[in-house]
């Protein structure tokens, strides 16, 4: 739905599935009564997500002219894609497979550039004909632990093999452009373990690897200048700012802001999302000792064996310390671990869990900061673990997307009414 801080949806990998069957019927259930219910005399934007085999069944002319028609008839619109888990997303071990296939296999290039044929379609036009923007968010190229990321050659390779796919996809991006109007961007989404982890990484890849190839290749391929080219690769190539990832790096929003600023570099899309945390207390008594471990008992109930959930731990130094999924942490854990942020995207409405808490107020900082600066037109509600929160979380798939809403308009309204 349009906000006054942008196109505001929910993703739907909320929903199981990964046949267009499978994703329209949940969307048939669960769209026309949260519509009524959030935005009943307005159009109703959706983040949508298609597993790689919905896309190809979707692209069929015959599906997507209904598809089309059912968001007519229901007032709804798409703006925004999820091209990131490209098969099983629920209801199986995903773990570190959701980066599966990656950015060095064409197989990713042509899921993605289907996703784009297809928001080609089915971006709606504003009130003066002209078609709105539409973003794919996609993985941050591949997953580092299947490398031997301490090599410079190895890593220098997997830049090099990734970036020419992306561009491939840029090159379709430009061509789709010209062809039809349509103005998309694809948006990488850093997170832990990410060959692209943070802002910093962010920033060198797409100077010292995106920029350079790009360029020479978007001028010999369209009789672009270099500053035209440069301008395109900017235009079509933004960042996915998934709240939950980089608040479990400890990295503060107006600082990644200010970054992309710096080199000319925008953002694609804010995710909407919510990471756990908690600071251990210091080690002073017995009684400390107990408390330190009911905190790691806490992230313990967390432990589940769909989704990897990093974990970032600030030490007593300082230092950060990384881990690829809960159980390595759990293990580690000592008397030097000062604060710990996992990955897990749990509810927004909700800002602590027993000892636990959530980074909400980095959801709270980075919605201030779009009222403030309007860096993006996108946003898209992401919380997809409902199905393995403790029971006690649990709660009707209806009523908690709605909750979801409903806690980003308020806190965006309040926004707007401190700048009025």
């Amino acid at each position: 739905m349009k906000t006054s801080l942008g196109h505001l949806g929910y993703c739907t990998n909320i929903h199981a599935g990964e046949t267009w069957t499978d994703h329209f019927t949940a969307l048939q259930q669960t769209i026309p009564e949260l519509k009524q219910r959030l935005s009943p005399d307005a159009p109703f934007g959706i983040g949508l997500r298609l597993s790689n085999v919905a896309s190809e069944e979707l692209e069929m002319p015959e599906n997507l002219v209904a598809f089309q028609h059912w968001l007519t008839e229901n007032d709804c619109y798409i703006f925004t894609m999820n091209g990131f888990p490209f098969g099983g997303f629920h209801n199986t071990v995903v773990k570190d497979q959701v980066h599966a296939p990656d950015w060095t296999t064409e197989a990713r290039v042509e899921y993605t550039k289907r996703l784009f044929r297809i928001l080609s379609v089915l971006l709606p036009v504003d009130e003066l004909g002209n078609a709105i923007q539409g973003g794919v968010s996609t993985s941050p190229l591949s997953y580092r632990h299947w490398f031997e990321w301490d090599l410079p050659a190895a890593r220098d390779l997997i830049f090099s093999q990734t970036t020419q796919n992306v561009l491939e996809v840029v090159s379709e991006l430009v061509r789709l452009h010209r062809q039809t109007d349509r103005l998309m961007h694809l948006d990488l989404e850093p997170e832990p373990d990410g060959v692209i982890e943070t802002a910093d990484e962010f920033v060198s890849w797409f100077m010292d690897y995106l920029l350079p190839m790009g360029i020479e290749q978007l001028s010999e391929q369209f009789g672009l200048t270099d500053e035209e080219a440069e301008a395109a690769i900017c235009e079509h190539v933004r960042l996915c700012y998934d709240v939950c990832h980089f608040a479990v790096g400890y990295e503060r929003p107006a600082e990644v802001l200010d970054k992309l600023k710096k080199y000319g570099l925008r953002v694609g899309k804010i995710q909407i999302s919510a990471a756990l945390k908690a600071e251990f207390p210091m080690l002073e008594s017995p009684s400390t000792k107990q408390s330190r471990e009911a905190v790691r008992q806490a992230f313990e109930q967390f432990n589940e064996p769909t989704y990897l959930h990093q974990v970032v731990a600030r030490m007593q130094s300082g230092e950060l310390v990384r881990f690829p999924d809960l159980p390595e942490a759990l293990a580690a854990f000592d008397n030097n671990h000062a604060e710990w942020r996992a990955h897990f995207h749990v509810p927004l409405f909700v800002s602590a869990y027993d000892v636990l808490t959530s980074t909400q107020d980095d959801i709270r900082e980075v919605l201030q900061l779009q009222a403030d600066r309007r860096f993006t037109n996108q946003l898209e509600v992401e919380t997809y673990t409902w199905g393995v929160l403790p029971d006690e979380l649990k709660k009707d798939l209806v009523d908690s997307i709605e909750r979801e809403m409903k806690w980003v308009l308020g806190v965006g309204l309040q926004y707007e009414e401190h700048l009025d």
